[in-house]
């Protein structure tokens, strides 16, 4: 028996013809529901991207204990336990996450593994003169935005691009090993994450007109740009989009040519999804995780059961990855792992809520029905502690300022009787802002209008305190979310009605900057030019002075007014209207 997993990563379940999108070229994504089971109901865990490959790996939700960061020693990793039983496991990446700090210890559980550089910035050839970069309408500019102007010119045909050479090494793996027995291959492309960077013969799929500046790259915050730049930045993202469904259209040629169909599981997944304007944001992590984020595509062919063209119900999660693939070659799964085996031959039930959210941010449940995103009980979003022995974060260590009230915690039930070390944690930005919300996804799919129901309320609390007993979460979130640590919850600990203000602020779309009046000085000047003029930093130092500070700077100085307000909810639109006047008289 063999298995293989294709992974794209940001792949938006909504813009799949098999989910019913008629207007991306992706044919290939709908010859591959034709071969498997089609999941309808398949739901992400923990968020972002390592937390979610730390749930492929362990089967279990990682996101109450810790935010981004490698395996930790105590957790068990799926290839490593197939590797230990006689599976050789194989895993071709372009995904520049794995070899950071936050993600060192992932591709050495596999027998081999290759990487193919140049992703989303990934530091990787060296160019000491600035690189030529268009007028971008993006303007969070760090580090990685200079660096990937310069890898791009290291891929400027398809062959040369990163997810193409990971195909190229998975169909290789594929052509040399598909008369032996007991492997894995996972073939994981970092695509269609942002930037949408792909080739002429995909952008012409969508003709437009669009004589902007150039945009393939959104910042993560609601949206300020002109509906044409929208529009351009969907269909850049559709473009990488087709280029993904002819890779995976390659894998799916090479099972036909080596009749592979008879022994081999297929499984089809991603991470989680990229809103691309919907509800008026871009991105993800900033703002709450709505079913365009979580609500996810799922494809598997097995073999044994040979049901093809078929569709499941039944509510699955990121967690059950593993214990899928652990099951298909007879090795037995760790007694802490909450994941169960898909539910492909039959569509029988495996849970009744799922659990999925990020470290900090809202902790959610869904049954398939209800979604509700319970935020933290006070403005403060504490208390939040990292339990980790392995302090890194995505790109760095943690600093000596943060492990200064270091202490050692109790163990967890799946820490096999470890203590970890706990440190204080934070967020970038507080879920608080945007209120407890529940949703009724039978009268509203698309999640516009959250609801005040009490008795929908109290029961989504009560499935999420299960699932927080059954992660054996943290003392510290039952105190942070408001909720008993022991017995269940009643009437008192319910927060829709009492967050209903924030949330409905919240919501609240940003009006356009060309609502507002513009001079020399505009709400899309960069914040360093308007702290640089005498009178322009006067205006802000009476009207936003927490903006002048000169280590905030160091960050947002090429960020606009219009942009920090987009990436916060909370910057009141009556000042952004105030500072528009004002600067527009200068």
């Amino acid at each position: 028996m063999k298995a293989i997993m294709v992974m794209f990563d940001s792949l938006n379940r909504h813009m799949l013809s098999p989910y019913g999108c008629d207007w991306t070229h992706a044919p290939n994504f709908a010859r591959l529901a034709e071969r498997t089971v089609t999941f309808d109901n398949c739901y992400a865990g923990s968020m972002p991207c390592m937390p979610a490959r730390r749930e492929l790996h362990t089967g279990r939700h990682n996101f109450l204990h810790r935010s981004w960061g490698p395996l930790e020693p105590f957790d068990d990793s799926m290839p490593e336990l197939l590797k230990r039983s006689g599976v050789y496991t194989h895993l071709a990446s372009d995904h520049p996450h794995y070899w950071e700090d936050g993600g060192a210890t992932y591709h050495g559980r596999y027998n081999t593994w290759e990487f193919f550089r140049g992703q989303e910035g990934d530091a990787w050839k060296g160019h000491v003169a600035a690189p030529l970069m268009p007028e971008d309408v993006k303007e969070m500019r760090q580090e990685g935005y200079r660096q990937d102007w310069v890898n791009r010119q290291y891929m400027q045909t398809e062959d040369r691009h990163p997810q193409t050479l990971t195909f190229d090494a998975g169909l290789e793996f594929l052509h040399t090993n598909h008369a032996e027995d007991r492997w894995f291959l996972q073939i994981e492309t970092f695509d269609p994450h942002e930037p949408f960077f792909s080739h002429r013969q995909y952008k012409d799929l969508y003709p437009h007109d669009y004589d902007g500046p150039h945009f393939d790259w959104p910042d993560y915050r609601q949206v300020t740009e002109t509906d044409d730049q929208v529009q351009h930045a969907r269909l850049e993202y559709a473009a990488l989009l087709s280029m993904c469904d002819r890779s995976l259209g390659r894998v799916l040629n090479l099972m036909d040519e080596h009749g592979m169909w008879d022994d081999t599981l297929l499984i089809v997944n991603t991470d989680h999804g990229l809103l691309l304007g919907e509800k008026n944001w871009w991105g993800k992590s900033v703002q709450p995780w709505y079913n365009e984020l979580v609500h996810l595509p799922l494809f598997v062919w097995d073999p044994r059961a040979g049901v093809t063209g078929a569709r499941r119900e039944a509510l699955v999660q990121t967690v059950d990855l593993a214990a899928t693939l652990l099951e298909f070659f007879g090795v037995d799964r760790p007694a802490d792992m909450q994941g169960v085996p898909l539910p492909v031959a039959a569509d029988e039930p495996v849970r009744e809520a799922g659990l999925f959210g990020i470290h900090g941010g809202h902790v959610n449940v869904t049954d398939g029905r209800y979604v509700y995103m319970r935020a933290p009980a006070s403005v403060d979003n504490a208390p939040l502690f990292e339990h980790t022995l392995m302090p890194t974060h995505m790109k760095g260590r943690f600093t000596p300022d943060e492990l200064a009230d270091i202490e050692l915690a109790d163990p967890f039930s799946f820490t096999k009787g470890v203590r970890t070390v706990r440190v204080t944690g934070r967020t970038f930005f507080n879920p608080f802002q945007f209120g407890t919300l529940l949703f009724d996804l039978h009268a509203d799919p698309e999640q516009r209008s959250p609801i005040a129901d009490d008795e929908a309320e109290l029961r989504m609390a009560n499935l999420l305190l299960d699932l927080l007993h059954a992660s054996d979460a943290p003392p510290s979130q039952y105190e942070r979310l408001g909720l008993p640590a022991e017995g269940p919850a009643t009437e008192e600990h319910l927060l829709v009605r009492a967050q209903r203000d924030q949330a409905e602020l919240a919501q609240e779309p940003l009006p356009r900057p060309e609502d507002y009046p513009a001079g020399r000085f505009s709400l899309r000047t960069p914040l360093a030019a308007l702290v640089s003029d005498p009178k322009a930093v006067e205006v802000l130092r009476t009207h936003a002075p927490t903006l002048v500070d000169t280590e905030l700077l160091q960050m947002i100085g090429t960020t606009s007014l219009i942009s920090l307000a987009a990436m916060s909810t909370s910057f009141p639109k009556k000042t952004l209207r105030v500072l528009a006047e004002e600067l527009s008289t200068l």
